[in-house]
């Protein structure tokens, strides 16, 4: 039981329970209502740095982009975009209603519209399912330059090719999961291109987190020779292999291009620092001058995803040493089960509030 600011004792889950009917609610409305409904649009955007990656997988990478209930009507306004990325084993069809999933990102966005709970905003999701089912959103030559991708080219396209608003101020970045590591590992790197950050249930944030420490996991690991091995791994494999591509790639180390961070049984530390060399939470003194750039910065987590919660406590606690103002809250849920209602509820309303939703003087490229 929790009190409110009136006194009053208000039951966690009876309030959960009650946000809960309100969105599926306003869900409703919106489904029920196509004037306010956005539109989505599945392209394709080749990456260079993509090309030759290792793993095989396409260059020309699917995309899928929400435009506005406003974009095909107000054909002169143009609007802040906020890059999406999602989590591991998923992909952008999945997020956007392509495939039957358990999300569905545009029915979200456009309910809060419906509610009047943001600002019409574009919102662009790129397809980083790769081989080992998920990029990471790294640069390596096993999986192809993902930071880049995301970063640069990406956005270059969007901005091209969409009535956007082409400047740092009018862009977020944010992610679930591995899409919430991928935020801050870009956010961090690039505060002239994304203004705003919000990182939900972030994976991967700090150094020994990923790295199986039990022998039947590091046994199962090694026991993956082939593609073929791979494809029948469990998650927790699947998810070192994955890592293993993007943060300790090996070329010459054919069928499978990577060093793992364990041989004969036995943990490697050169590689267990090449992947801590990836954290977020062990790079941040590094990038303090360049989060502090940023215009606004969000994390979250369910209270019973027990190591990433103790994970963005962390950088709570990084940020405040830094003076970093910033937002953190640890809700009660799991990995999954509150994210739609976190994205309806906390991170559209993050986004309206902080990005720049008017031109700035910067030229503006967009066509479509």
């Amino acid at each position: 039981m929790n009190t409110n600011r009136y006194g009053n004792k208000v039951s966690m889950l009876g309030t959960s329970a009650l946000l809960a009917v309100v969105f599926l609610f306003q869900v409703a409305m919106a489904q029920n209502n196509p004037s306010l409904k956005g539109s989505v649009e599945r392209i394709k955007v080749h990456g260079k740095g993509l090309e030759g990656n290792l793993e095989g997988d396409s260059p020309d990478r699917d995309v899928s982009i929400y435009l506005p209930p406003s974009y095909k009507k107000d054909t002169k306004r143009r609007y802040p975009v906020v890059y999406f990325l999602h989590g591991f084993t998923d992909d952008d069809a999945r997020w956007y209603g392509f495939q039957q999933h358990w999300i569905n990102l545009p029915r979200i966005v456009d309910s809060v519209l419906v509610a009047g709970g943001a600002r019409e905003m574009i919102i662009v999701t790129p397809n980083a399912y790769t081989r080992y089912q998920g990029s990471m959103y790294s640069n390596s030559v096993t999986t192809g330059n993902w930071e880049d991708y995301v970063a640069k080219e990406l956005v270059a396209y969007i901005d091209a090719h969409y009535r956007t608003l082409p400047g740092a101020a009018s862009r977020g970045l944010a992610g679930h999961s591995m899409g919430g590591y991928g935020t801050m590992r870009i956010g961090q790197k690039y505060p002239d291109t994304f203004s705003s950050l919000y990182l939900l249930s972030p994976c991967c944030m700090m150094p020994g987190n990923n790295v199986p420490q039990q022998p039947q996991a590091l046994a199962k690991v090694e026991a993956i020779k082939t593609v073929a091995d791979f494809e029948k791994g469990d998650f927790f494999t699947k998810a070192t292999f994955a890592s293993a591509a993007a943060w300790s790639p090996n070329p010459a180390n054919a069928p499978l291009f990577v060093d793992l961070p364990v041989k004969d049984g036995q943990l490697q530390p050169l590689i267990q620092a090449k992947w801590a060399a990836n954290m977020p939470l062990a790079t941040l003194d590094q990038h303090i001058f360049n989060i502090r750039q940023l215009r606004a910065l969000a994390f979250d987590a369910g209270d019973k995803d027990a190591q990433i919660a103790a994970s963005i406590k962390e950088l709570n606690r990084a940020l405040t040493t830094y003076g970093v103002k910033h937002t953190y809250e640890e809700y009660e849920g799991d990995h999954i089960n509150r994210i739609g209602e976190r994205i309806a509820q906390k991170v559209l309303a993050f986004f309206s509030n902080h990005l720049q939703f008017t031109p700035s003087q910067e030229p503006t490229k967009g066509k479509k």
